[in-house]
């Protein structure tokens, strides 16, 4: 070999051993940051005529694995999701107490159960009533309270929701950006290690914040679409276009703006929407996880919460309105039902409208048989049946939707009472419970009783109001939504038709069941699809009664949020009606007396025994609650183990990642040894072929 080749391959061993400490100096320096790669040194033997001639040195390469970087990039997704999930319900549960706490609403239900035994005692019955009324406030307010607490919750989330989609477009943006600085190097033969490592981190943030998979591009480049599908990131840039990530503080709605993906500029301005859609919860990642609560598990609570109010309410109004006091009230005034005079009556058995003094002796009473009045009877029907029958001591009138009854003579009551034998019923209730005469609890926004509905009856609302009802999985998914436009002059088996007959009915058949109450039955292979009402313009008849809230579709409409004690009962307990009227009474005997406690044992009875909550089963309000709550701290407790599984995968994924592509300092200076000898090494073999040179040159001289 000639001098000169010496020289030349000693001189590329020297480069070579240079190039090798510079990464090693690179590795030790950056040995605790996050996220990077080591590098080393990229040598290749120098081949020049088949002839070994030394060696070549290139750019420094990234030592990674796309398969272990990837397995991170899932795991990070499936902890993002993990986390802010286990976060939300552990605040939930926070927001309901401790199990077994005084203050919980269990035990709030216990205590109305357990006063209403106390008052079967008959001792101190004020007193008692007291308890009992209060109790029953105690356990709405509570309810109340609750709902109000995970509505807030919810506009927590929806907040969340946006800035985690500002988030999202800042990391993408960024990612597009390294895309340019890593292809371009590449391109050139450089190395882009560091413009790697950066990017590595920001698709690592990314995937937490949405489940993503990422391809590797020939270019050096990365293309990035969610798990489900979506387009993210290619040689354009994209965007999420969420018209509420700017509007501030969030709040619970009955719907939310679909996420949008737009083609965006380098600067990420907005263009051009691509088409595809965030829709549910099958984003993954936190946004994901965000999406499930704000969709699905919130609003599944609340809708709970408001079964939960309805079979209280109508439990309890069907003891009240079973009941009196004494002495009577001089006038009742019902509830808004809905209805007008024309409407179809509906009730069968018999119900007795009666009026007393003030100590119970009986003045007047007439009985209504129902079934004598015939199916076509209406309301109108049965208000001229009262007025006939009590003979001028007492009048009824309906207007508005509201039933009144009340004497006509000072120092008298009026009374409701049901038939021992055949008591009146529509949709379950007793005519006085129907119509809310001498309710306990009352709400200015629901009757607090199924509607009775048939499908001949007209459905009372006009052209041009529109009920929007939105269809969702069991995920959060919106499977369809439906704006229901009935027409004036239609009837209840109309509006069936409309629905059964739109996009709803695709997914499943509705239908009116015994109680009057719409029912949804999903189809096959959508067990847990929910409906939920967008928006109602709808009114019956101007009552101000909307189909939400007549159909009973969902437990949100119950009217949980303005229920209340009746105000006259709540201010004075004594009103509280624990007599019974003895229908059989003659007129002239005394039909009720002062003392009178039987309605107590009614009331006690009622709270213990099973109630049908429509598409939720008949149980019991304590069993039902209690489910509720227990089922709320499970899904609290489960969230937080599958955190800490989470947790755990994604942490295993880090370490077998940085195990392969970390810097360990053992190895770092092993190899430094190493080079450090191959450096004096080849600079050895300088010297020598310099002497080789001189001596060379002095033979010749």
């Amino acid at each position: 070999m000639a001098l000169n080749d010496i020289l030349g391959t000693a001189v590329s061993g020297l480069a070579a051993a240079q190039a090798g400490l510079k990464a090693v100096s690179n590795n030790i320096a950056n040995v605790g940051v996050t996220g990077y790669a080591r590098e080393k040194s990229n040598i290749s033997t120098q081949v020049v005529g088949g002839q070994v001639t030394g060696v070549t040195v290139g750019e420094a390469e990234r030592v990674a694995d796309r398969f272990l970087e990837a397995a991170v990039y899932r795991r990070a997704g499936d902890f993002g999701r993990a986390e802010v999930t286990s976060s939300y319900l552990d605040r939930l549960q926070a927001l309901l107490g401790e199990p077994g706490a005084k203050s919980g609403l269990p035990a709030r239900l216990d205590a109305i159960n357990a006063s209403a035994i106390a008052m079967t005692g008959g001792q101190n019955s004020a007193q008692t009533a007291a308890v009992f009324t209060g109790n029953v406030s105690d356990a709405l307010s509570s309810m109340q309270q609750i709902r109000q607490d995970v509505s807030s919750l919810r506009g927590d989330v929806e907040s969340e929701v946006g800035y985690s989609v500002d988030k999202i477009n800042s990391l993408l943006k960024r990612i597009y950006d390294l895309n340019g600085t890593v292809s371009q190097a590449t391109g050139l033969g450089r190395s882009a290690s560091g413009a790697a490592d950066q990017r590595m981190s920001a698709i690592e943030e990314l995937s937490s914040m949405i489940s993503v998979n990422v391809r590797d591009q020939p270019d050096g480049r990365v293309m990035i679409e969610t798990t489900s599908g979506q387009m993210l990131l290619d040689n354009r840039l994209r965007q999420l276009d969420y018209p509420n990530r700017s509007a501030g503080t969030g709040s619970a709605q009955a719907s939310y703006p679909d996420i949008s993906i737009r083609f965006a500029d380098k600067n990420g301005t907005m263009g051009a929407l691509t088409g595809e859609k965030i829709e549910s919860a099958a984003a993954g990642g936190k946004l994901g996880g965000l999406l499930d609560l704000r969709d699905r598990a919130l609003p599944a609570f609340s809708e709970q919460m408001g079964v939960v109010f309805s079979g209280l309410s109508e439990a309890l109004n069907s003891v009240s309105n079973a009941n009196t006091t004494v002495p009577p009230p001089a006038s009742m005034t019902g509830g808004q039902t809905g209805l007008i005079g024309t409407d179809r009556l509906g009730f069968t058995g018999k119900a007795t409208f009666a009026v007393t003094k003030t100590d119970g002796t009986l003045l007047a009473k007439t009985e209504i048989d129902f079934d004598a009045l015939g199916p076509g009877a209406t309301v109108n029907d049965m208000v001229n049946a009262i007025n006939a029958g009590l003979g001028g001591a007492a009048t009824a009138s309906f207007t508005n939707g509201v039933l009144r009854f009340g004497a006509t003579a000072a120092n008298t009551g009026v009374v409701i009472a049901q038939s021992s034998t055949t008591p009146s019923a529509r949709a379950g209730v007793g005519v006085s419970q129907y119509f809310g005469m001498n309710d306990l609890v009352r709400s200015g926004t629901s009757s607090l009783v199924p509607t009775g509905f048939t499908g001949s009856d007209p459905h009372g609302f006009t052209t041009g109001q529109t009920a929007q009802v939105i269809l969702r999985d069991a995920s959060g998914l919106a499977l369809t939504s439906y704006t229901l436009q009935p027409q004036t002059g239609g009837t209840m088996q109309d509006i069936l038709n409309d629905l059964n007959n739109s996009k709803l009915g695709s997914y499943g058949s509705f239908s009116l069941d015994s109680r009057g109450r719409m029912q949804f039955q999903p189809a096959p292979g959508l067990s847990g699809a929910v409906l939920s009402m967008a928006a109602d313009s709808t009114d019956r008849y101007g009552s101000g009664r909307t189909f939400s809230t007549l159909s009973g579709l969902n437990g949100l409409n119950s009217g949980l949020d303005t229920a209340e004690v009746r105000k006259d009962i709540a201010a004075s307990p004594g009103q509280l009606p624990l007599a019974r009227f003895d229908t059989s009474a003659a007129v002239g005997a005394k039909a009720m007396g002062a003392g009178d406690t039987r309605g107590a044992t009614a009331f006690a009875d009622k709270l213990s025994g099973n109630i049908d909550l429509g598409k939720d089963g008949v149980t019991t309000i304590g069993r039902f609650s209690s489910q509720l709550l227990g089922r709320a701290g499970l899904e609290a407790s489960q969230a937080a183990s599958r955190y800490d599984d989470a947790d755990a995968r994604k942490a295993d994924a880090v370490n077998r990642r940085d195990s392969y592509s970390g810097v360990n300092i053992d190895e770092e200076l092993s190899q430094m040894v190493v080079l450090q000898n191959s450096y004096s090494a080849s600079a050895r073999v300088m010297t020598t072929a310099t002497q080789m040179y001189d001596t060379l040159l002095q033979m010749v001289r």
